[in-house]
């Protein structure tokens, strides 16, 4: 297996002042009084009709010049597109036609108009674009207003697509809206630097991805970079993911299809512990930040996943880390993230659940992280790697770990970015995953980190 690497580019995406933060600054003041929770919405839906628009009308052109291998094509042919993985966009939503028409007071129907006819000729959409722009609370005036700012950046051309600029304005939106949604946001949004060190520690290079707690699919997102950043190809894993909030599984959808990414999310939305809509899955790994302590879940003292013991109704923190490992295939592996208070709580028969797991020899890795990573809460969390099996394994260079936990302290890692906002740089992130590969025995490093506290149990 290669060694993990990271970029050299900057993770600091709040220190980053190019376009995308001109671009936020401008989107946010046309908001006026409207709940972030909702404006993302409007937002998010208009820049992924930009995209497809963009992506449409650059094989528009070429279909329309006939050259190569588009000798005789008829530039109208849905099939053309189809056949090039490009989204068809009918006429009366195209960027063009849009933008010349986001003066008149019928603009938010014009837009509903859009995404309805979109989804209709590309079956792969149904149900998941925003179609309320015509609703009254929204101000037709500055909704034209956006359409005109968000028509100044090109994002589905080649050139854009090569440098990712979808991407990037994509991910730094989902970024500021967590922000400005405070404890909310954190419903949809995990931190990029967070999702680095999930990904970068498991190296999903192939196999099934699971995430039953998916948010607005970064899991997902950064495998795939992962996978094509180690000389993988987009497809090389198969994505499954649930959301239970219908709104954010929508801008998972969306999030993946703007990449061309595909994934199973089943047929709706549904609550995990309620409705399993991949109960027969085993997953090679899973990836997860699950609701912090969640009290308001749905428990069936019967249910089949609670393997290590029946967890407590007052906290959901041992029914996901149950559901997880109930999902994992034999030499499955998981990464996620729960609050601090997992690795020393009590209550309610939770000390002899993580006892259990404990001794069954699950635990591979923890890691506990500095405060401050995420807008959803200030609390210090820490991160579990459990894996179903141990074993030396020469095809994936694995060393025999049989009885023993890595411990790696991040506490005092990270930059301020703000007053209340921490990040993981590229350094901690390196070392935090050198630190683990080394351990583990699939990089021959010699690497001896003097920044991380490392200990075996």
């Amino acid at each position: 297996m290669p060694p993990a690497k990271t970029k050299n580019a900057s993770n600091n995406q709040a220190a980053n002042l190019g376009f995308e933060a001109k671009l936020w600054i401008t989107a946010d003041k046309l908001r006026n009084n409207m709940d972030a929770a909702e404006y993302k919405h409007v937002v998010l839906g208009l820049i992924f009709l930009k995209y497809i628009s963009d992506s449409f009308e650059e094989m528009h052109a070429n279909l329309a010049l006939g050259l190569g291998d588009y000798a005789g094509s008829n530039p109208e042919d849905q099939d053309e597109y189809r056949a090039e993985n490009v989204f068809w966009v009918p006429p009366a939503a195209r960027w063009k036609y849009l933008q010349n028409s986001a003066k008149q007071p019928t603009i938010g129907k014009i837009v509903d108009d859009a995404m309805v006819a979109i989804e209709r000729d590309n079956p792969r959409l149904k149900g998941v674009l925003p179609k309320d722009y015509a609703r009254p609370g929204l101000d037709k005036q500055r909704l034209g207003e956006l359409i005109d700012v968000i028509g100044t950046i090109g994002l589905g051309d080649a050139e854009n697509r090569s440098k990712d600029i979808l991407g990037r304005v994509y991910e730094y939106f989902l970024t500021q809206f967590a922000s400005a949604e405070g404890k909310n946001g954190g419903q949809f949004y995990t931190p990029r630097c967070v999702v680095r060190v999930l990904v970068e520690m498991l190296s999903p290079y192939k196999g099934r991805v699971y995430d039953p707690a998916c948010g607005s699919g970064g899991m997902f997102v950064q495998s795939e970079k992962f996978v094509e950043e180690h000389g993988g190809r987009l497809g090389d894993i198969s994505i499954y993911g649930q959301e239970s909030n219908s709104t954010t599984r929508r801008l998972a959808l969306m999030n993946l299809a703007i990449r061309g990414i595909e994934g199973d999310f089943g047929p709706e939305h549904a609550d995990t512990f309620r409705r399993d809509l991949h109960k027969d899955l085993r997953a090679d790994y899973v990836l997860a930040n699950p609701p912090f302590n969640d009290s308001d879940w749905h428990r069936n003292d019967e249910d089949v996943r609670w393997q290590y013991g029946v967890p407590p109704k007052g906290n959901a923190n041992f029914a996901w880390v149950q559901h997880f490992i109930h999902h994992l295939a034999p030499s499955g592996m998981a990464g996620f993230v729960l609050a601090n208070g997992s690795m020393s709580s009590n209550q309610s028969g939770e000390g002899d659940i993580r006892r259990a797991i404990i001794e069954a020899d699950l635990v591979d890795c923890m890691v506990a992280m500095p405060g401050q990573l995420f807008y959803s809460t200030q609390i210090p969390v820490c991160l579990w790697f459990l894996t179903k099996s141990k074993v030396a394994d020469a095809k994936r260079n694995f060393r025999d770990r049989r009885k023993q936990t890595l411990f790696i302290d991040a506490r005092k890692m990270g930059t301020l970015i703000d007053r209340v906002h921490r990040e993981l740089t590229d350094a901690d992130i390196s070392r935090i995953t050198s630190t683990y590969h080394a351990w583990r025995g699939d990089v021959d490093t010699g690497y001896a980190d003097r920044h991380v506290s490392a200990s075996l149990l």
